[in-house]
């Protein structure tokens, strides 16, 4: 616009307005597509929330990308992710294959310790079956007669023996150590029984009711090298046992790693010299009159795979109480072990297994709390395994 000057009017156009109609047009117009604009960067800045806030990395926000596009790249960047989860469990499995193999060898070496088997250059077998628990009778040098009430009743023998191992994954063995005079009649008795029978597990430990405690840990550490089994139990020559319910009970915990089951108690630390279990390191447990820790009561007892290979290693720093079912509590103290505490394994001999039996409640196993077993078990077997057993049958019917 020029400047105006004194006394003229400015310059009007035809139509008698300041603006012209055109002008006006293009302005419309102009506002118009400035408007379209606004709105479209709007809603660009909008999605790009949307997307950050959908876990999208700035970098994939081009604005050359479609969204087809950009699920793509998310849709790879999952598969990507679930691919190291899946490495990432393989490496997890190996590592616990590799360390299941070094307790394996380090368990096998200690037992051929044990018996003296070690060769130099010798390395166990990893070829074995897979059984699902091993079953340790403790017995002794005197206790033949026990150990054929047992035979006779809730323990297979012969050809069964073989065939329990065979088609149900049992081992059921006999477990005994040496005698004081090696090769001498005790241990000649042994010998002519096992060939008879074949149903002895033989340690390298001289008997000895205060050695129970070195017995437990050879015996797990000798059947842990020996047989590879997911369950490892022990048992007395005196307990009625109905294996069809022990094999049910221990099959509902297969798939957990550290188990210790039995009946658990917490009985009093006996200080007073002469008593029986008397506890000569009472004083460990605190002021007189304490109770020990919970653990299995020592009639019954079953340990996973771990827990056996894990006391096969660590045998020699495991320290042994006088009663050999605490110093099997007290080596899992610390440790990150479940107690299952199935009271049908400490049931009583008749009537209390019978009342039980008939109301539905099978035992697993039944002794005497007065006896620490079947009080006269070599007389009462029979009658208990008649009231109270799970059929002679059940075994092979049962499936675990």
């Amino acid at each position: 616009m020029g400047l105006l000057i004194p006394g003229t009017r400015p310059h009007l156009h035809k139509s008698g307005k300041g603006v012209s109609s055109r002008c006006v047009f293009l302005l419309c117009i102009s506002s118009f597509f400035f408007g379209v604009l606004l709105v479209n960067r709007f809603l660009s800045v909008r999605d790009s929330v949307v997307t950050l806030k959908e876990g999208f990395p700035p970098k994939e926000l081009n604005s050359g990308d479609s969204l087809p596009s950009v699920k793509c790249r998310r849709n790879k960047e999952r598969d990507i992710l679930s691919r190291v989860s899946q490495t990432h469990n393989v490496i997890m499995e190996l590592d616990k294959t590799i360390s299941s193999l070094e307790m394996e060898l380090a368990a096998a070496r200690a037992a051929k310790a044990d018996n003296g088997e070690e060769k130099r250059g010798s390395e166990p077998s990893y070829d074995r079956p897979k059984l699902f628990f091993v079953m340790g009778i403790i017995t002794g040098f005197s206790s033949r007669k026990r150990r054929d009430s047992v035979r006779e009743t809730w323990m297979p023998n012969g050809e069964n023996l073989k065939k329990l191992e065979k088609e149900k994954g049992i081992i059921i063995r006999f477990v005994i150590g040496q005698s004081a005079s090696p090769g001498g009649v005790l241990d000649r008795a042994i010998d002519a029984e096992e060939a008879e029978h074949k149903d002895f597990l033989r340690l390298n430990h001289v008997e000895g009711y205060h050695e129970l405690s070195t017995k437990t840990q050879i015996y797990f550490s000798t059947a842990a090298a020996k047989w590879d089994a997911d369950f490892y139990v022990k048992v007395d020559d005196d307990v009625h046992v109905n294996l069809g319910i022990v094999g049910s009970i221990l099959a509902r915990h297969r798939s957990k790693p550290r188990i210790y089951v039995g009946c658990m108690k917490s009985g009093p630390v006996l200080a007073q010299k002469g008593v029986k279990y008397h506890e000569p390191e009472y004083w460990k447990f605190g002021e007189e009159g304490n109770k020990y820790f919970r653990h299995a009561t020592g009639q019954i007892y079953a340990i996973s795979k771990d827990l056996a290979t894990y006391i096969s290693i660590n045998r020699g720093i495991l320290h042994r109480f006088a009663n050999e079912d605490v110093s099997l509590g007290s080596w899992f103290i610390g440790l990150d072990v479940e107690h299952i505490d199935d009271r049908s394994l400490c049931c009583g001999t008749p009537p209390d297994c019978e009342w039980k039996s008939q109301a539905g409640n099978l035992c697993g196993a039944s002794f005497d709390w007065s006896c620490s077993g079947v009080c006269k078990s070599v007389e009462r077997m029979e009658e208990v395994h008649q009231r109270c057993g799970e059929g002679d049958g059940a075994i092979w019917h049962t499936s675990f």
